[in-house]
C-alpha cells in the first residue's frame, strides 16, 4: 500500500475538494484508490454536503461510510473539543486500528486531515501526529489570496522540522480575476518554502464531480504523484 496525505494551511482552504479530486483521477486512472479520514466534526459522514461522502462517491471505492471516517462529532469545531463536548474521547492508537484494519483493501490511498497540519486531534496529540503515525508523504493544500504566503512557510518549516516527507503544494481557490497578491504568490511560494509547487487550482462556480475531477486534471501535476504512489522517484 501506497498513500498521500493531503493537509492544509488552515481551515477551509479546499483540502476535501483536491482530496476527492486526486481520488477521483486516479480512479479514472484505473489505480485501486481508497480514501481516509479519521474524523469529521460538524455533519454526518452520509450528510450529502460531507466530507467522507464525497471522498467515497469521487473514489469509487467500496469501504462503508464508518471505514472512510470512523470518529464523527456533532459540532464543528477540532475534533478533540468537539469529542470532549460529547464527553468522547478518541486516542491516537484508535485511528491507527482503523488504519491497519483497512489499509489492505486498497493498493493506494489518499488520507485527509482536519483543518491545518498543527490541529488538535486528541488530548495529546495533533494531526502532524496523526501522519507520523500512518508514515505517509503529505501534499499541502494552500489558500491563493494575502496572507497565504505566512501560513504556507509556517506549515512547510513545522513538517520539515518534524522529519515530514512533502510531496508538494497546492493552491486552491483561485479568482477569475486575481489581484496582485494571487498572481505573485505562486511563484514566491515555491522559492521561499522549498517545495514543489503541484499546481493552482481555480475556485469553481459549482462543485460536481466531473467538474472537479476536470478541474484536478488540468491544473494538478499529477503525474508526479503517480510516480510516487507506483515507486518511481
Amino acid at each position: 500500500m501506497t498513500g498521500i496525505f493531503i493537509t492544509g494551511t488552515d481551515t477551509d482552504v479546499g483540502k476535501t475538494i483536491i482530496s476527492a479530486g486526486i481520488s477521483g483521477v486516479l480512479q479514472k486512472r484505473q489505480y485501486d484508490v481508497g480514501v481516509f479520514k479519521p474524523m469529521l466534526s460538524g455533519v454526518q459522514r452520509d450528510h450529502p454536503s460531507s466530507d467522507t461522502r464525497m471522498l467515497k462517491e469521487y473514489s469509487g471505492t467500496q469501504l462503508t461510510y464508518e471505514e472512510i471516517t470512523p470518529y464523527s462529532f456533532k459540532e464543528p469545531l477540532a475534533p478533540f473539543v468537539a469529542a470532549k463536548l460529547e464527553n468522547r474521547v478518541v486516542e491516537l492508537s484508535d485511528i491507527i486500528r482503523h488504519w491497519e484494519n483497512i489499509k489492505q483493501k486498497h493498493k493506494h490511498f489518499i488520507v485527509e486531515g482536519a483543518g491545518g497540519i498543527a490541529v488538535p486531534m486528541g488530548e495529546q496529540y495533533l494531526v502532524s501526529d496523526v501522519i507520523q503515525a500512518l508514515q505517509l508523504p503529505i501534499v499541502i493544500v494552500a489558500r491563493p489570496n494575502l496572507g497565504t504566503l505566512n501560513h504556507t512557510f509556517l506549515t512547510v518549516q513545522y513538517a520539515k522540522s518534524l522529519g515530514l516527507e512533502i510531496l508538494g503544494i497546492i493552491i486552491n481557490g483561485k479568482s477569475e480575476t486575481g489581484d496582485v497578491a494571487e498572481k505573485t504568490n505562486p511563484e514566491l511560494m515555491e522559492a521561499l518554502c522549498g517545495v514543489p509547487l503541484l499546481g493552482v487550482t481555480p475556485k469553481l462556480k459549482q462543485v460536481s464531480k466531473e467538474a472537479v475531477i476536470s478541474m484536478v486534471e488540468a491544473n494538478v501535476k499529477m503525474s508526479k504523484l503517480e510516480n510516487y504512489l507506483e515507486g518511481k522517484r
